[in-house]
C-alpha cells in the first residue's frame, strides 16, 4: 500500500541544512562522557612534602585512625551506615586502605604551598616531576597524579606557567607522561585565562614534541566572576566551546568562592546556597561534554577531640555531593580517608540492589513495576558502573546478577561511545 506524504525531499534537504550546524554542534561538543574510570577523591599536598610513599604513609595513618573509632566498621555505624551495609562495606574498605589509599594526588604549588623564592620553586617542581617518575617505577604512583600551579592572575601568572613548564618537561625527558596526569589551574575569573592556558599547553605539547592535545587540564570555579561575568553572562558556560577537549573537569573551590561573596568563615561549606548555585550552573554548563565534575572539601579535619563530629560532617558531605551528582571531592586529611571510601561505597551499595535488578529485567525485557526510558537506564547502568570502578561493587557480581559483563555495561551506560 503506497502512501502519500505532502512534504517533498526539497522540503526535507532545506530542514537539514537548516540543522546542519546543530548536527555538527551536537555530534562535536556534546560527546558525552567517555566511560572511563573517575577518580572519587583528589588527596592535596604541598610540593614540598610529597615523596612517592606518601600514600602508604597516608593510608596507614587512615588505618590507625580508624583503628582508633573501633575499626572500619565501628566508624561506619558512628556515620550513620546500615548495618547490613556495613557488612558488605567493611572489608572493602580495608581493603582499599591497604592497597589504594589515594586516587588522585594533586601536588600543590598554590595555597598550600605558598610563596616561595624562585630558586626554591624551581627546584620543588623538578623534584616533583623525578619523584612521580620515581614513584610509577616503583608501583607507587597513585593512578591519577599532577600538579596545581599558581593562577594566571597578573602577580603569579609567569611563576605559575613557569613551574608548570619545568614539571612537565622534566616528565617528558624522563620517560612518558604519566596516563593519568592531571594539571590544575586555579583561581580562573575569566574565558581568556583558559584560552590562554590552553596556548600555554599547545606551545608546550609542540616544544616537547607530544601529540597535539595531549595536555588537557582541571579548572577551578572559585570565583563569582566566572559564574558570573561583568557582561551579565556566564563564562563557565562558555569554557567547553572555547576550548574545545582541553579541560578535564571542573573542580569547585569552597572557601575562596564563600569568601569572595562575603561568607562569614563559621558558615563557609560546600553545602551553603551559594555553594549549591555555583555547582548546578558548572553542572549545567558541562551536561553532555564529557568534562568531569569535582565539589571541594571540608576544613573540619578528624583529629583530637572533634574527630567524631568531622567524620559524620564529611561522610554526610560525601553523600550529599554523590546525591547531586558530584561522584568526585577533595580531601585535605589522611583521617579524611576511611570516611571518603566508607559514604561512597555505602552510596553504591544501597542503590545496587534496585539498579541491577532494573538492568536485568531490561535486558529480559521482562514487565515490572517500573518502566525505564533509555535515558534512565544509561542512568542506572553509568551508577553501577562507576561502582564497579571505585571498588565499591565486583564485576563478577553484577555479572551474576544481571547478565551484563563489564563491557556490556559500559555500552549501556555510554552508548555513543560504543557506536562503531
Amino acid at each position: 500500500m503506497r502512501m502519500r506524504t505532502a512534504l517533498t525531499r526539497t522540503d526535507l534537504a532545506a530542514i537539514d541544512a537548516r540543522l546542519a550546524a546543530t548536527d555538527e554542534l551536537l555530534a562535536t561538543a556534546y560527546p558525552g562522557d567517555d566511560g572511563s574510570r573517575q577518580p572519587v577523591h583528589t588527596v592535596y599536598v604541598a610540593a614540598d612534602r610529597y615523596t612517592p610513599e606518601l600514600p602508604f604513609i597516608w593510608g596507614r595513618a587512615a588505618l590507625a585512625a580508624a583503628d582508633s573509632a573501633g575499626g572500619i566498621e565501628a566508624l561506619a555505624g558512628l556515620v550513620g551506615i546500615d548495618a547490613a551495609v556495613t557488612a558488605a562495606v567493611a572489608p572493602r574498605v580495608l581493603e582499599k586502605l591497604e592497597r589504594e589509599p589515594i586516587e588522585d594526588l594533586r601536588i600543590d604549588f598554590e595555597d598550600g604551598y605558598g610563596v616561595r623564592n624562585d630558586d626554591v620553586e624551581d627546584a620543588d617542581a623538578v623534584r616533583a616531576a623525578k619523584r612521580i617518575v620515581a614513584a610509577a617505577g616503583a608501583g607507587f604512583a597513585p593512578p591519577f597524579i599532577g600538579i596545581r600551579f599558581k593562577s594566571f592572575e597578573a602577580a603569579t601568572r609567569a611563576r605559575g606557567i613557569r613551574t608548570l613548564d619545568l614539571f612537565v618537561t622534566e616528565l617528558v625527558e624522563h620517560g612518558a607522561l604519566p596516563d593519568g596526569l592531571a594539571l590544575t589551574l586555579p583561581k580562573v575569573s575569566t574565558v581568556a585565562q583558559v584560552e590562554a592556558m590552553a596556548e600555554v599547553a599547545a606551545a608546550l605539547e609542540r616544544a616537547l614534541g607530544l601529540p597535539h592535545g595531549r595536555l588537557t587540564f582541571e579548572v577551578q570555579v572559585e570565583t563569582p566572576q566566572l559564574i558570573l561575568g561583568a557582561d551579565g553572562r556566564s563564562p563557565v558556560a562558555r569554557l567547553p566551546l572555547a576550548v574545545p577537549g582541553r579541560i578535564s573537569a571542573l573542580h569547585y573551590g569552597t572557601y575562596d568562592y564563600s569568601a569572595s561573596l562575603q561568607i562569614a568563615a563559621p558558615y563557609q561549606s560546600m553545602e551553603h546556597p551559594v555553594a549549591d548555585v555555583a555547582k548546578e550552573l558548572m553542572q549545567l554548563a558541562v551536561a553532555g561534554t564529557g568534562i568531569r565534575l569535582s565539589d571541594g572539601s571540608t576544613n573540619l579535619l578528624p583529629i583530637g577531640d572533634r574527630a567524631g563530629e568531622a567524620w559524620r560532617q564529611h561522610a554526610r558531605l560525601v553523600r550529599r555531593s554523590l546525591e547531586r551528582g558530584f561522584p568526585q571531592g577533595w580531601d585535605l586529611h589522611a583521617h579524611q580517608l576511611p570516611t571518603r571510601f566508607i559514604a561512597t561505597y555505602a552510596f553504591y551499595r544501597e542503590g545496587y540492589p534496585e539498579a541491577s535488578a532494573r538492568l536485568r529485567d531490561h535486558r529480559a525485557r521482562t514487565a515490572s513495576a517500573v518502566l525505564d526510558e533509555p535515558a534512565t537506564v544509561r542512568a542506572l547502568a553509568a551508577f553501577v558502573l562507576r561502582g564497579v570502578q571505585c571498588g565499591a561493587i565486583s564485576a563478577a557480581e553484577v555479572a551474576d546478577d544481571t547478565g551484563i559483563d563489564e563491557s556490556e555495561l559500559g555500552a549501556l551506560a555510554h552508548p555513543r561511545r560504543a557506536e562503531p
